[in-house]
């Protein structure tokens, strides 16, 4: 089973505690980190790696309803408040659920299992492509260069432009992480840091904080770790 990593935003100390423990409790979610405010989310440098994020709607600089209003992309919404007269307005800016305060554990897994089926439908429909696909084409200067999936050793970030390289040779076009990612093939293709994404099969060492392709060393992120080494041994790992 594939983490879903998570991240929470609520100005209550208690109430983020409160998540933090129900987030533990489900073997499907990773907890990446918890803020105060969507500021100091918004500069989170792991922000890509979310894929759920738990979020208050009364705090105070910026709400939760103007976070939904202003910032994309964004990842899957699961409200949690104790005001229920935002719950309309919230569900037209996508949100998975909208849980009231106090939250129950029982209404809590409800919400996340919705957020793992959402996932898994989307992922399916990508592998379904996938079966099909085995190359894309990316504009490279002038040309149109054509990718195979199997030669890919691992995808670097840099702002607007993203660099592939691939068995023999490296290209560079004007994409983003997050574009790519949804040509690629769920199952194969791990986003390991927010800068970095490999083609699993290509891995050679996995060590502490980096994996090992040829001669190329790849970062991966702390929080992501677990989730990464999970997708990259999975039942392979002799004891």
């Amino acid at each position: 089973m594939e983490l879903i990593n998570c991240a929470i935003i609520d100005d209550e100390p208690l109430a983020r505690e409160g998540l933090r423990n129900y987030i533990q409790e489900v073997e499907f979610l990773n907890l990446l980190d918890t803020f105060e405010q969507p500021l100091e989310f918004m500069s989170y440098q792991d922000r890509d790696l979310v894929d759920l994020l738990f979020l208050d709607i009364q705090m105070p600089k910026m709400s939760g309803m103007e976070f939904l209003r202003n910032i994309r992309p964004l990842p899957s919404i699961i409200v949690t408040t104790a005001h229920p007269s935002y719950a309309l307005e919230s569900f037209q800016w996508d949100v998975v659920d909208y849980l009231l305060k106090p939250i129950t554990f029982d209404r809590f897994y409800k919400a996340a299992s919705k957020v793992r089926d959402l996932i898994a439908v989307q992922s399916h429909k990508s592998h379904e492509k996938s079966e099909s696909d085995d190359h894309f084409f990316i504009k490279c200067d002038s040309r149109y260069e054509k990718i195979y999936f199997s030669d890919i050793l691992f995808i670097k970030g840099m702002k607007n432009y993203i660099q592939i390289f691939t068995e023999k040779e490296k290209y560079l076009t004007l994409t983003s992480m997050k574009d790519i990612l949804e040509h690629l093939p769920g199952e194969q293709f791990l986003r390991t840091h927010k800068s970095y994404i490999v083609n699993s099969e290509k891995v050679k060492t996995v060590q502490n904080h980096e994996l090992v392709i040829q001669t190329h060393r790849i970062p991966v992120s702390r929080n992501m770790r677990d989730n990464i080494l999970h997708s990259i041994l999975k039942d392979k790992l002799l004891n």
